[in-house]
């Protein structure tokens, strides 16, 4: 999906991306320039890498995402504050001029999202404030270096209808660039699931895409399908059809005999996990589920006690879970560095570093390295005009048939079955006892 709004285009691509057969390549591909802010763990560099960019500098201050780039990668590292970086050292320190970059790729920290009034009354001039948000100092480089096109990526937070005041202010803001520096910018907005790009994890994230030139980069049509869909003739832009979504038994196939105790759920719930089938959470122990009502229904987070499903992509990874917070394991236990990074697409070969918490934090915000990939694949072909680039992502998984069937389902035991009986269903949007405490000022 796509919301465009940019200049007159030069032109639009709509060609294909990630399907089965890959084009033939006009002329040997080249690898191109990204300048990199917010790198984190490096997930979105991965995919561009991939795709045949090289991170020339990359911008990263979280001490333990420094130790996971430095642990694998020899890219320049600016391990400090972009608000107390020029944009002039970045480029030195890249051996680039200003112009010379093919991309400049990030994803900021999405906390400047929840602040609507801020971005209800925000404008350009506040881009050389050195306390500016962290989107605002990424549209200074943008600014200052001119790369070629640029990607951002971000929460889906971003884009909710009716709250999209942060899109307001970066449009506004890169027509003021366009306006200062000459550029041609446009901010192509792409809300994209990970798992219709053959990620195995249903993530949902935004990407903001333009060209300098004004080149219009298109949409970006799902490639792969739930079980249900498969088979039904929906065609990829090239003819082919979608392949079935990758499930976690793709990603995780050859790790589930995983015994480290490190890995054993803890706190209060442990020992009820064993008692939830895979693919569900608490709701099988509430009064509409199949098990014991144990709880109310609705009354717990989403992801509370929820497990994975072989057959099925993972749920989204989360930055920071509590002890009772999946999705874990259909072994009843948490979930591996790894295999965390499985479910993230980053290669084999790529180690996270830090404690498993550490390692948790740093993929929960990274983007899924095969759907950056995708991405990268068609800002290359359609924005770059590299035709060697319309080919399918590497970084997807293979399927791995036959799956397994579920594992077994203990009973509930011990102390939980004290807690069995009438459980109240939460009242309803808006009707919580927190959304009534903010409603009275408490």
């Amino acid at each position: 999906m796509t919301d465009a709004a940019q200049p007159t285009p030069s032109s639009t691509a709509t060609d294909p991306i990630s399907s089965d057969e890959a084009a033939p390549a006009r002329h040997a591909a080249r690898t191109l320039k990204a300048l990199s802010l917010y790198t984190g763990a490096g997930g979105l560099d991965l995919g561009f890498e991939a795709a045949g960019f090289e991170t020339v500098v990359a911008v990263e201050m979280d001490a333990d995402s420094v130790a996971t780039l430095r642990a694998n990668r020899d890219w320049p590292l600016a391990a400090e504050s972009i608000h107390a970086l020029a944009s002039s050292r970045l480029l030195d320190m890249a051996g680039l001029r200003e112009g010379d970059a093919d991309v400049l790729i990030g994803g900021p920290p999405c906390q400047p999202f929840s602040k609507c009034g801020y971005w209800a009354t925000g404008d350009a001039r506040r881009l050389a404030d050195p306390r500016a948000s962290t989107v605002e100092a990424y549209l200074r480089v943008l600014r200052d270096t001119k790369p070629r096109a640029f990607v951002m990526e971000n929460v889906a937070g971003l884009a909710f209808h009716d709250k999209d005041e942060g899109i307001g202010l970066i449009r506004r803001i890169v027509e003021a660039i366009n306006r200062e520096r000459g550029t041609c910018y446009g901010v192509e907005l792409l809300r994209l699931n990970a798992a219709d790009f053959g990620v195995p994890q249903l993530r949902e994230r935004v990407f903001l895409v333009g060209a300098r030139d004004g080149t219009a980069f298109g949409d970006l049509r799902a490639t792969h399908c739930a079980p249900a869909a498969e088979g039904s003739n929906r065609d990829l832009e090239a003819g082919g059809r979608q392949q079935p979504q990758r499930t976690a038994w793709d990603a995780l196939w050859d790790l589930e005999d995983d015994d480290d105790p490190a890995l054993s759920p803890r706190g209060k719930w442990a020992n009820l996990l064993e008692s939830i089938p895979e693919g569900q959470n608490y709701l099988f122990h509430s009064e509409r589920g199949n098990g014991l009502p144990l709880f109310g229904w609705r009354r717990r987070y989403w992801n509370f006690l929820l497990k994975l499903a072989k057959a099925q992509p993972s749920w989204t990874l989360t930055a920071q879970p509590g002890p009772a917070t999946g999705p874990f394991h259909w072994r009843n236990r948490r979930l591996s560095a790894r295999e965390l990074c499985r479910l993230q697409t980053m290669p084999d070969d790529y180690r996270v570093v830090g404690s498993l918490n550490a390692v948790q934090r740093q993929l929960g915000n990274a983007v899924p390295s095969a759907l950056a990939e995708v991405v990268a694949l068609a800002v290359r072909h359609r924005l770059l005009g590299d035709p060697a680039a319309q080919r399918a992502a590497t970084l997807i998984p293979e399927r791995r048939t036959p799956v397994p069937a579920a594992e077994p389902v203990a009973a509930v035991s011990g102390p939980y079955l004290s807690m069995a009986g009438d459980h109240a269903a939460h009242p309803g949007t808006g009707k919580g006892p927190r959304a009534l405490a903010r409603q009275r000022g408490g």
